[in-house]
Order: structure tokens, then C-alpha cells, then sequence
């Protein structure tokens, strides 16, 4: 829209014969022109200081196109005179000459001071304020975040960051002026200047939250964008460690831990610089997967990086079902005898494991020669579940005891000990299941 009335002499030519500045005044040498000058100088400084905003324009408007470099604080306080007859104005039209009037304000503030680095941020500020719905203005919004992120390293009001991002969302919106990769890198570099912000000791859970609104509001991401889009990308340039963290990000924020994205993802993240998390989650995939063999080296790997009893008692019973599906029993055994130790809530799966691993081993461990020691085994698997608390797998276990007939055929008693042998190399009490 083109503006009608106040401001439409901005850009006139500047007047010749400018004194030199006093005290940072530059009057006009004429004296009628002066006198004018501070009349209406002074004009408007009272009208907006009474809030007189729309009054205030008329004068301000002649200092503005008159003698533009008067001062600086003709911008300064223009600013404010115009956001504010903007602000109590009721006709859209005039508001909107108001409105605009505020972004010519800055730019011949730029062009005579050259100091944009001041108040650019104040510009994209009230540019989202004026033209956040405008489809043909939101383009402008964005590039001023921009150009203030440029001209400072980033945003010195870190909140505006939710604005910058909602300029951005409404730009695609309107005029899909963004690929989602593109969008994705905005977001993750406001990300890292919250993280930033926040590692200063602000207090960002407002603007995070709005930032997460707005990114799933743009349902630019799910699944099969990061499976199908992002994954091939990362194929093809395996070594992107920017995309693979990505990838991570967004298949946790959006629970796509099955693609084969995210772990591949996950496999550059955790060679480059393992976590203990890193090493869990992704021995974990190889597991789901039945990759086993791959699955230990990174689970003692996790092992090293735990920070405490709790990560290691989880770490052990990790690798005690990687033993136990790798036929290992006896380390299977330890790791989770381990785990209990380290962590006494894992007592109970740690021995209710160890009850299936012995009761599992009856056709590996029986010799065939005496039926009560054979079955053993079931004793001691009956002792590990009743460690456990396992109701269920004691009742199996001395389901498989003897009889007190073969007890007293192979002339032994009730009560002694015997040793089961084998890898399990427990003794334990003869009982029968009757």
C-alpha cells in the first residue's frame, strides 16, 4: 500500500545550506527556516509527551522531511509517535499509513547514521507487530530478524526468537517460501541460541514451548519425512554428523526409534562422541534386531561411560541377555548377578533370569545316570526364582523336581545336598514336587 498522507515526503531532498551541528543540532542557516525548525521540534516533543501521538505527526512529519539530519533524536522519538497514533488509531487504512510510516523511520535513520546494529532488532519487533498477518509483508518480517541475527550474531532478546520462528512458519504458510530442511536449520540454530541463553541462566520454557507449537504445527515432520527425506541424505553423505544429529533429534521428539535412519544416525553420533546414552539406545536397536555380536562391544562401552550404579545395573542386564541369546549361560549368570548388585531393584529380574537359564538347561547339563541329580538344576532354578519373588517360576521349577519314589530308589534323603554339576555348579537340597 502506498502511503497517503503523513510520511509521503520522507524521501524528499535534503535542504541545502545546513549549519554546521551545535551540540549535535545541525539548525538551518535560514533563519525563517530555523525558527520553524524549533517550533515544530518543540511542537511535537509536547504532544508526545501529553500521548498526543496523532498530533504529534504533523509537526514531526515537517522536521522529517525538511531537515532530516537535524538530529537523531527526531528517529528516536519518531519512533514512538508513530507506533503509538498507530496504536489508538481505529481506521485501518490510517493505521496502516502509521504503521509504515514506523519502517521508513528506521530506514532513514540507517541511511543518515549507518548504526542499523541498534535498533535493527527493534525494527523486526514491530514489524512482526504491524505485519505478521500481511501475506505480502511477511517475507519482510523474517528478512528483518534476519538482518538483525546478521548485524548482532543473533538476537539480544532471546524471547523474539519465538516471533523470528512464527514469522517463518506464517512466510511458509502464506507463500511456501521454504524447503522443510530449510526450516529445520532456522529451528535448530534457535535452538542451539536458547540452549545458549539458557546455559547463561534464562529462564526460556515459555519460548521453548512456543517453539515446539509452532514446529509441530507445520507438521513438516513425522516418520516417514525422516525415514524417506532426511535418511537418504544422510546415506549419501554418511559422515554429516549436523544431519545425523538431526535425525536423532527428530526421530526421539517424534518416537521414530524403528527407522533405519535413526540408527544410522545413531551409529555416526555414537562412534564420533559416545554418551552413555548414545551406546544404550543404539545396543538396544541391535538388539531388537538380533544383532547380538555388534550389540556387546557396545554395551561395554556403555558400561565404561556410566556415571553411576543405577547405568551400570541396567548395562549388566543388557549384556546378560546378550550372553544368554548368544548361548553363553554361565556369563549370562554373572552379568546379572552384577546387575543385581549394582542396583537392588533389578534383584528380581536379575534372579528370575537366572532361574531360566538354569531351568533351560536341562537337556545340556543331565547325564542320564541318576534321575534326582539331574533334575537339580529345577532345585536351584527353584531357589533363584524364590530370590526373585517369582511365584510363577517356582511353581514350574518344582513342578520338574522327583518324586520322593525316585529319592528313595536311588537310596538318597530329602534335605541333603547335592551339586548339580554341569556349568551351573550350585548345591543344593534334595526336595520333591510331592
Amino acid at each position: 500500500m502506498k502511503i497517503k498522507s503523513t510520511f509521503l515526503g520522507l524521501s524528499a531532498l535534503l535542504l541545502a545550506g545546513m549549519v554546521q551541528a551545535q551540540d549535535g543540532w545541525n539548525w538551518p542557516a535560514d533563519q525563517a527556516q530555523e525558527s520553524k525548525a524549533r517550533e515544530y521540534n518543540a511542537a511535537y516533543n509536547d504532544y508526545l509527551k501529553a500521548e498526543q501521538f496523532v498530533e504529534a505527526t504533523m509537526p514531526l512529519n515537517w522536521l522529517l522531511v525538511n531537515v532530516p539530519e537535524l538530529n537523531e533524536a527526531i528517529y528516536i522519538n519518531g519512533t514512538k509517535v508513530y507506533v503509538g497514533a498507530a496504536n489508538v488509531e481505529s481506521d485501518p487504512e490510517k493505521k496502516r499509513v502509521y504503521q509504515d510510516s514506523v519502517m521508513l523511520i528506521y530506514e532513514k535513520r540507517g541511511e543518515i547514521y549507518d548504526n542499523a546494529p541498534k535498533w535493527i532488532e527493534n525494527k523486526a519487533y514491530y514489524s512482526y507487530s504491524f505485519f505478521k498477518d500481511d501475506r505480502d509483508k511477511i517475507g519482510d518480517v523474517v528478512a528483518d530478524f534476519e538482518k538483525a541475527i546478521e548485524l548482532n550474531g543473533g538476537l539480544n532478546t532471546t524471547a523474539l526468537y519465538a516471533n523470528y520462528f512464527n514469522a517463518i512458519y506464517r512466510h511458509n504458510a502464506y507463500n511456501q517460501a521454504y524447503e522443510p530442511e530449510e526450516v529445520l536449520e532456522k529451528y535448530d540454530f534457535i535452538q542451539a541460541e536458547i540452549q545458549e541463553a539458557e546455559a547463561a541462566g534464562d529462564d526460556l520454557t515459555n519460548v521453548k514451548s512456543s517453539l515446539e507449537q509452532i514446529l509441530v504445527a507445520m507438521e513438516l515432520i513425522d516418520c516417514d519425512f525422516i525415514e524417506n527425506t532426511m535418511g537418504p541424505k544422510l546415506a549419501a553423505d554418511p559422515t554429516n554428523e549436523t544431519l545425523a544429529q538431526q535425525i536423532f533429534r527428530y526421530s526421539v521428539q517424534y518416537k521414530c526409534y524403528s527407522s533405519e535412519a535413526f540408527l544410522t544416525a545413531l551409529e555416526l553420533i555414537d562412534s564420533n562422541n559416545p554418551t552413555y546414552s548414545t551406546s544404550q539406545v543404539r545396543a538396544m536397536r541391535y538388539m531388537q534386531n538380533k544383532e547380538y555380536e555388534k550389540a556387546q562391544p557396545v554395551l561395554e562401552k556403555a558400561l565404561e561411560l556410566a556415571e553411576n550404579d543405577t547405568q551400570k545395573g541396567e548395562i549388566y542386564m543388557e549384556l546378560a541377555k546378550v550372553h544368554a541369546n548368544l548361548g553363553r549361560k554361565s556369563d549370562a549368570r554373572n552379568a546379572a548377578k552384577q546387575a543385581a548388585t549394582m542396583d537392588e531393584t533389578l534383584e528380581k529380574d536379575a534372579y528370575s533370569m537366572i532361574g531360566g537359564l538354569y531351568m533351560n538347561s536341562y537337556n545340556d547339563c543331565r547325564a542320564g545316570q541318576s534321575r534326582v541329580k539331574d533334575r537339580a538344576i529345577y532345585m536351584a532354578a527353584y531357589n533363584a526364582y524364590q530370590r526373585a519373588g517369582d511365584s510363577k517360576g517356582m511353581a514350574n521349577a518344582r513342578a520338574q523336581f522327583p518324586s520322593r519314589e525316585e529319592v528313595f530308589t536311588e537310596g538318597l534323603e530329602m534335605g541333603a545336598s547335592i551339586n548339580t554339576g554341569c556349568w551351573i555348579g550350585e548345591s543344593v537340597s534334595i526336595a520333591t514336587r510331592d
